[in-house]
């Protein structure tokens, strides 16, 4: 089996375990048998990195590897890789903002302005007036008093929950979380909690147990990623004031695909300034990179000043943050047009799947599960799809349980009907040559 699991599970990252590599890189509980004479130099480190290159070398072998296909050309929802032209459905981009010609003509601007790149770290030479700016932005359109951009989303989860658990506070986290949750709770240096996944009940549970005055934060992802489910954030917020706990909520699938005008969860609930500390990410309704939270001033400037993620990490280049603040403006002027698209794309895809007898798990959102069970069939129905012009990948244990592996499809509003309908017919044909539907 090829063990190419996308992200740890959270299950296999508890803070009991001494290692997370201990889980990533065994199989059965135990380490594999590697061949010492792919590499003559023999250390602790070596049985694990054997292990990985004779599983992506034997997945090549077996034409069964796509991953870190280079796109060559990039046509709406459609790519050029590797000399065949696809339609991409292992996309982030949810409202097709990644051509869009403003945010395009703004990253030019800004490098003919203030060039390539930055001096450095924004809390010495490397902030500039586009910084400022783009967090202006982020935070009115969060309806937030202000807001911090990191360097990456992984980097912002990390950075925030480990500066603000400190010894003797108790983290929460749903067991669903996006690893970089995980592991900013285990970066943390307090007490790391797992509850089960949308489980209010649960969460309650746990609280009880937290001592009588300690800062407690609770961490849940607004769409889950894996599954594309919702967090139900009523309850969260319910049990959170009444615990005297701060939510915080990670919008990185939620921003431009939840509510009306795209501004995420709350609007999606109609609960707004109902979360603590709002955490997005910049790379996928977004076309940029980087991840914000979006709170109260005197939280961003505790991060500012406290966050190593944040302090030693160099500025965004002039390009993406003016990218990023036009998208924002964007998302102002066109988000309820688009939205209604992504809509109906991901009604389409669903029922068409689920009318041909696939099961798509609990998803509501753009993030169709296409469930399979083995990895073979994963594997197999992938290279069926990718020979057949569908860009689309496995997401295999351990990143889901064993026999939940899926094909993780992710509608656009960059989709036609048209597209739609092709991608619907080879999944189709692949689920029924596989065995997976009749």
């Amino acid at each position: 089996m090829h063990n190419f699991g996308l992200t740890p599970s959270t299950e296999d990252l508890s803070p009991e375990h001494a290692s997370a590599s201990d889980t990533l890189f065994s199989m059965n509980g135990k380490h594999g048998v590697v061949d010492s004479t792919l590499d003559e130099r023999q250390d602790g480190f070596t049985w694990k990195i054997d292990e990985w290159w004779q599983r992506t070398e034997q997945a090549k072998t077996e034409d069964l590897y796509y991953y870190f296909q280079p796109v060559e050309a990039v046509d709406g929802a459609w790519v050029v890789t590797e000399g065949q032209r696809k339609l991409m459905f292992a996309t982030y981009s949810y409202l097709g903002l990644l051509q869009h010609p403003r945010i395009i003509a703004a990253a030019q601007r800004a490098v003919e302005k203030y060039g390539a790149g930055t001096h450095g770290v924004r809390i010495l030479g490397g902030t500039i007036d586009l910084h400022v700016e783009m967090e202006r932005t982020i935070a009115r359109f969060s309806d937030r008093e202000d807001a911090i951009v990191f360097a990456t989303g992984y980097v912002t989860n990390l950075a925030t929950i480990s500066a603000l658990v400190g010894r003797g506070d108790w983290v929460l986290s749903d067991k669903w979380n996006h690893a970089s949750i995980v592991d900013g709770c285990l970066l943390a240096r307090g007490k790391f909690v797992r509850y089960r996944h949308n489980d209010i009940d649960d969460l309650e549970k746990e609280l009880r147990k937290a001592p009588e005055g300690v800062g407690k934060l609770v961490v849940a992802d607004a769409v889950f990623s894996m599954d594309g489910d919702i967090l139900n954030l009523p309850a969260a917020v319910e049990i959170c004031r009444r615990y005297n706990a701060r939510l915080m909520v990670d919008e990185a699938h939620s921003l431009g695909v939840l509510g009306a005008t795209g501004r995420g969860i709350e609007e999606y609930y109609d609960m707004p300034g109902s979360i603590d500390i709002k955490m997005g990410t910049l790379s996928k309704t977004i076309p940029g990179v980087g991840g914000y939270i979006a709170s109260d001033r005197k939280l961003i400037n505790f991060l500012r000043h406290t966050a190593r993620g944040f302090v030693f990490s160099a500025a965004l280049p002039p390009a993406v943050t003016a990218a990023i603040t036009e998208a924002f403006h964007v998302l102002e002027d066109e988000a309820v047009e688009r939205n209604k698209i992504l809509s109906r794309n991901v009604r389409h895809f669903i029922e068409g799947l689920q009318a041909a007898g696939y099961d798509t798990g609990l998803t509501e959102t753009p993030i169709v599960p296409i469930m399979v069970g083995s990895e073979e069939r994963a594997l197999a129905m992938t290279q069926y799809c990718q020979k057949h012009n569908v860009f689309i990948l496995p997401v295999l244990p351990p990143a889901v349980p064993e026999g939940s592996a899926r094909l993780r499809a992710n509608v656009t509003a960059a989709h036609t009907p048209e597209d739609i309908d092709f991608a619907l017919g080879v999944f189709i044909e692949a689920g029924r040559q596989i065995g997976v539907i009749e």
